[in-house]
């Protein structure tokens, strides 16, 4: 059986081998591969694996051999699902892999904003800190976060992580899923009507909901004016929830406090993206998810959906 990865540089840059994928197969590996080259590459392949590389209904037409397809990541959207399922190919994805890290890296970012380390170690390495007549000296309001309302958009397993997690630091957590929902094990908690409610009463946003075609650019500015001026938003989850023009012109105009965003509209960050320049903006290079443990996790539960594959019995899957 011939198995092709075609983008698995980001799974592995060296640290996290195929050894376990490639016990089910011939496995040729791609860091990356371009649109014009996926054809190519893939076109007497039985199984391909794919990250970010899109595989259309056009594409899958050309691969008549292709009966599997492994999507390294929990999104899926870059498979055309109806088409693959036309042709009769399985696609599975991993779902669970990251939901640690990316609760821990959302808390990481809201740390951030409300105690600006890194701006305050450079001053201090600048010589700042040695000029100064008081003990100590800060830059930016600091904040406490027990008391203050954590509003999580979509409460599957990540958005519960970042609950667990903004309980512990004290914080009283609120969200908005319309799926129906087991509350968690702690209180206070609310799941509330509207995310225009939710937005009105946060201290802080994370976004843990998928980007579909109803909700792309849902962070507008009809609901962004609805944000208290010292609150924060955070986004992990997909770049295209947020209109991130109307998000610049905000935080420029100090209608909320900060931003703290690990994925944009489009990937990598196009130098005109507008939050480049935006005052009070963290913006990290999407590696919330990207920990060892978790690649290791990702790599494991991607040769399980194979070898169940093999063996007739397909997990995770999605179409």
């Amino acid at each position: 059986m011939k198995i092709v990865v075609l983008d698995g540089y980001t799974l592995n840059p060296g640290d996290n081998p195929w050894t376990e994928v490639e016990r089910h197969g011939e496995l040729t590996v791609h860091d990356r591969t371009d649109g014009s080259e996926i054809v190519e590459r893939a076109r007497d392949a039985d199984v391909v694996l794919t990250n970010k590389t899109p595989l259309s209904a056009e594409t899958l037409a050309e691969l008549p051999n292709l009966k599997f397809i492994a999507v390294l990541a929990t999104g899926f959207n870059v498979v055309d699902i109806a088409a693959a399922r036309e042709r009769g190919i399985s696609v599975s994805n991993v779902p669970v892999y990251g939901t640690t890290n990316v609760g821990q890296f959302v808390m990481a970012l809201l740390l951030g904003m409300c105690h600006h380390v890194s701006h305050h170690d450079a001053r201090v390495r600048g010589g700042e800190w040695a000029l100064r007549k008081d003990f100590c000296f800060w830059d930016f309001p600091l904040v406490e976060l027990a008391g203050l309302t954590m509003g999580i958009v979509g409460f599957g397993r990540i958005g519960r992580r970042t609950g667990e997690l903004a309980h512990a630091f004290g914080m009283k957590v609120a969200t908005y899923e319309i799926a129906e929902i087991e509350p968690p094990g702690y209180e206070p908690f609310e799941n509330m009507n509207s995310v225009e409610d939710l937005f009105a009463a946060s201290d802080v946003i994370s976004l843990h909901c998928p980007q579909t075609a109803d909700n792309t650019g849902m962070i507008n500015t009809a609901l962004l004016s609805r944000m208290k001026p010292t609150a924060f938003l955070i986004n992990t989850s997909r770049g295209g929830l947020v209109a991130e023009q109307d998000l610049a012109d905000a935080l420029a105009a100090g209608t909320l406090a900060g931003a703290a965003v690990d994925v944009v509209s489009a990937e990598p960050i196009s130098p005109d993206n507008p939050l480049l320049k935006a005052p009070n903006c963290i913006i990290t290079p999407h590696i919330a998810w990207a920990t060892l443990a978790a690649r290791m996790r990702l790599m494991q539960t991607t040769a399980d959906n194979i070898a169940a594959f093999v063996q007739g019995s397909p997990t995770n899957v999605v179409n």
